[in-house]
């Protein structure tokens, strides 16, 4: 039996409850909802981290935050990534699949080891650096080992880097059916743009279709990018089905961290989820995931195992039949992903925050618990989920037995890094400008 092709959608910046799946009532989201209704939701699952590159380290290395080679978005670095770190790409093409990523890469620039063509991908469009994802109508994208040149594109407005994304994927797709392949979408939709860009920094062609609404202009556009986002999810939907591959394709699609602060409140875009992105509560770590794969998912199967980016690695190796890397920290959650309970899961899940920031965070998972400590020396604050979903009371004080367990967590979960010295503050500039 041919090995399934793997497409993992990954947004930028879109909250638990940006989807009309997940509870969103004013903005549509039929292509997405509909993945939804042919696969298994998730209801419990976590990004990598509360911020773009941290999260993207975890969900490629399959590390963690306390051991993966990037820990936050800064210090700026040309290349987070070193030769011997491994990616997915990495294994994935030990199956012989054909690797191909677009959109936002953050982990090094162009000519760096950390670039996307020197760590397991064979194609690479899209944006290497991180603040340059910020410019949506950017004078060029990085494609493969060169650029396409798009000069004079950030006054005429032409070429909307979103949609030249999805084109580019669309194509790696078709010129990669005849053998098992793995795309990386990782869209930079509705990650807010750069002010030189848009006053709200939501840099979006037109406000279709929620152009006549009786909303404020920011409102607008936010709901804007996400229908983009939601019709290019639908065209990859589709192109499968037209390949006849519906059977033999796996999607996933997710979102890299928690919603923006700054976006509109009509949207509520965490739900009833605590905080945003910079967060360590609910709202900034867990998001969105949905998987299809007919006939082998079952549709409309809603999981509350709790998985997380860190088993992506694991979970697609065994899915190719290559040997999983030693010394992961996600697990295979195959089963989770086939609407099945997990037999053999976390024993917890570690997040940290702020290494070179004014104030060093940590979190922890651990069965229905969520630990949160603020400065290393903080308290540590304790919520159960199961009854307190929004993170509104504190009860550490009642159980002194977990909050020991917690603490026993933190303590040793994060190798340290010369790279991330915490207490340090980060005076330095991005490495990129328009």
């Amino acid at each position: 039996m041919r090995r399934p092709n793997i497409i993992y959608v990954m947004a930028d910046d879109l909250g638990y409850g940006d989807l009309g799946c997940y509870g969103q009532e004013l903005i549509q989201t039929p292509n997405i909802d509909r993945l939804a209704a042919e696969g298994v939701r998730f209801t419990q699952a976590y990004a990598g981290s509360t911020v773009c590159t941290a999260s993207r380290a975890v969900l490629l290395t399959g590390l963690h935050n306390g051991h993966s080679p990037a820990r936050d978005n800064v210090p700026h670095y040309p290349s987070y990534l070193q030769e011997d770190d491994v990616t997915i790409a990495e294994v994935l093409k030990q199956a012989g699949y054909r690797c191909g990523g677009v959109g936002k890469w953050s982990l090094g620039d162009a000519g760096t080891t950390g670039r996307a063509t020197n760590q397991g991908f064979d194609m690479w469009f899209g944006y290497l650096n991180q603040d340059h994802a910020h410019y949506y109508f950017t004078e060029y994208l990085d494609d493969n080992e060169g650029r396409l040149e798009l000069k004079g594109n950030s006054q005429s407005r032409q070429q909307y880097s979103h949609d030249l994304l999805t084109d580019r994927a669309l194509k790696f797709i078709r010129d990669s059916a005849a053998q098992p392949f793995f795309l990386y979408a990782a869209y930079t939709v509705p990650h807010f743009s750069a002010k030189a860009e848009d006053p709200h920094g939501l840099a979006v062609p037109s406000t279709a279709p929620y152009s006549d609404r009786d909303w404020d202009a920011k409102s607008k556009k936010y709901a804007a990018m996400i229908d983009r986002l939601d019709r290019d999810v639908g065209r990859i939907m589709s192109l499968v089905d037209e390949l006849q591959l519906r059977q033999q394709t796996l999607i996933i699609f997710t979102s890299d961290n928690g919603g923006h602060r700054g976006v509109p409140a009509r949207f509520q875009t965490n739900g009833a989820l605590r905080g945003f992105k910079r967060d360590l509560t609910e709202g900034g770590i867990r998001v969105p995931l949905i998987a299809r794969w007919p006939g082998t998912i079952p549709a409309g199967k809603v999981s509350q195992e709790i998985i997380a980016f860190q088993d992506m690695l694991p979970t697609f190796a065994e899915l190719a039949g290559v040997q999983v890397p030693a010394e992961l920290d996600g697990v295979s959650v195959l089963p989770a992903l086939k609407g099945e309970p997990l037999k053999h899961g976390h024993e917890f899940l570690y997040w940290d925050y702020g290494h070179c920031r004014a104030r060093y965070d940590q979190a922890v998972r651990w069965k229905n618990w969520k630990g949160i400590r603020h400065g290393h020396d903080g308290k540590i604050m304790l919520y159960d989920l199961d009854q307190d979903l929004s993170e509104t009371n504190d009860i550490a004080g009642d159980h002194p037995q977990v909050v020991e367990r917690m603490t026993e967590i933190m303590e040793t979960s994060s190798v340290p890094s010369k790279r991330y010295p915490i207490g340090t503050i980060y005076r330095g500039k991005a490495l990129w400008h328009p």
